[in-house]
């Protein structure tokens, strides 16, 4: 199958899609069924973070989502287009990313407004973008987090095995 490429605005309802549409290529693709809703969960994280990265730092920057099923592994990678280092977590010698607790993430943050004053809204609170890359590290054996070449953002690029099957329908989401 081609690379399958998807752009959105960084908007929170356009995640739901995002995991959709990498829920059915998977399928497609032959991930084996135990592990779909690993699938669904770790793109869900990822796109999120990016929609939250992007609406902070460039709102009008597309989230970027490929999917590729070459060479018997089915990768998918989320693009943002935030500061470098943001939200990416200091991972230890043995490739472990620590708890938030130990990177100093308060988990208790609070959204604050242009203004720097805090939003009281209970709905807004957001959790910080290293701890959905941390819960994506546990949940995927092979990820790489890596800055865009030349240019500012992150990839968050997982990567699982497939059993390639005939080709069917994308009709099954």
């Amino acid at each position: 199958m081609p690379i399958v490429e998807l752009r959105f605005a960084a908007l929170p309802g356009h995640v739901r899609t995002a995991r959709l549409i990498a829920a059915a290529i998977s399928r497609r693709s032959g991930v084996p069924d135990e592990i779909l809703d690993e699938v669904k969960l770790a793109v869900g994280e990822a796109c999120a973070r990016a929609v939250s990265v992007n609406r902070r730092s460039d709102p009008q920057a597309p989230v970027i989502v490929r999917v590729n099923d070459d060479d018997d592994v089915f990768e998918i990678s989320v693009s943002d287009r935030g500061p470098e280092d943001r939200g990416t977590p200091p991972v230890h010698h043995d490739g472990q990313v620590p708890s938030p607790a130990l990177i100093g993430i308060d988990c208790a943050q609070v959204s604050k407004d242009q203004a720097g004053d805090e939003i009281s809204d209970e709905t807004s609170l957001v959790a910080p973008a290293g701890l959905g890359l941390a819960l994506i590290e546990g949940l995927v054996d092979d990820v790489t987090i890596t800055a865009w070449p030349d240019t500012r953002g992150t990839v968050v690029t997982m990567r699982w095995p497939i059993h390639k099957k005939a080709d069917k329908p994308i009709s099954a989401i």
